[in-house]
């Protein structure tokens, strides 16, 4: 049960100007805390650590339990980051744009964003949903920089588009963007499953080696490390049938692969060419 009690909310002192580093922001965090408790956790505002009410103005308490709380979230919140660092239940609200890692380490609960969020959505996530009305920037899901531990559970709905490198070393999990998105989706996916309602801007599952890419889009090309095997008529994804027909491929043989990338066939006229390498 998620955000049925108590509500806590935060609403800018002021224009955030400089990044604000807010870990503490989770229903974990906040139950059982009066608002002044609340108001005394510290985040980061630059270099320099301050508190909560600081930044914000905090209204409500968490005297339920955490996975009955809701954190509501109001304005342009771009400016703050890592909102929901390894969070495990309850529900986040969020009324405006929100910047880079939120959910960061997620392992639980809900987070909606009424708006766009930042790069580096739901990075090593593990468990919960996050849904984004509006747009994503690059790395969603991805694994740290010089890591190979992408996300592995959960699930990330995208209303709008994504940027580059989507579900980057992603193990688990499934992440479903209604719009389109940049170059290199699923680049070193090892598992999950990513459906991209819209279009790629090329090279989707780059040095993949397991998991499954649907995209029902346009795609400009496919990397030379993918062989056709068939035509399908549909593709499941979170037991849903999307409906195709499909040229599935096997990949990336580059990397010993055993992927499968689904490209949807009627925008793509220019894949023709692969039907004439479906082996009997």
């Amino acid at each position: 049960m998620l955000g049925v009690g108590a509500e806590v909310r935060l609403r800018p002192r002021e224009p955030i100007r400089v990044p604000v580093y807010a870990p503490c922001i989770t229903p974990d965090a906040f139950a059982g805390l009066s608002e002044r408790e609340i108001g005394s956790l510290e985040v980061q505002r630059g270099n320099r650590k301050v508190k909560l009410a600081d930044v914000f103005h905090v209204e409500g308490d968490a005297s339920a339990k955490a996975d009955e709380l809701t954190i509501r979230l109001q304005g342009d919140l771009s400016k703050v980051r890592q909102v929901g660092f390894e969070m495990a239940t309850g529900l986040i609200v969020i009324e405006g744009d929100i910047g880079l890692l939120t959910g960061e380490h997620m392992r639980g609960g809900r987070i909606e964003v009424h708006g766009n969020a930042g790069s580096w959505l739901g990075t090593r996530m593990v468990g919960g949903t996050i849904e984004v009305l509006g747009s994503a920037g690059d790395y969603v899901a991805s694994a740290y920089r010089g890591s190979r531990e992408g996300m592995s559970g959960g699930s990330i709905i995208i209303h709008g588009s994504a940027g580059y490198e989507l579900g980057n070393f992603m193990r688990g999990g499934a992440i479903e963007v209604r719009g389109s998105v940049g170059l290199f989706p699923g680049i070193h996916m090892q598992g999950g499953a990513i459906l991209v309602r819209g279009d790629c801007e090329g090279r989707p599952g780059a040095f993949m080696r397991g998991g499954k890419i649907i995209i029902c889009g346009h795609v400009p090309a496919i990397l030379p490390g993918f062989n056709v095997i068939r035509i399908s008529k549909g593709v499941k994804f979170k037991g849903e049938k999307v409906q195709g027909p499909f040229y599935t491929l096997i990949g990336d043989l580059t990397e010993n692969g055993d992927g499968r990338l689904h490209i949807a066939k009627e925008p793509n006229k220019h894949l023709a060419y692969l039907e004439d390498l479906i082996g009997p």
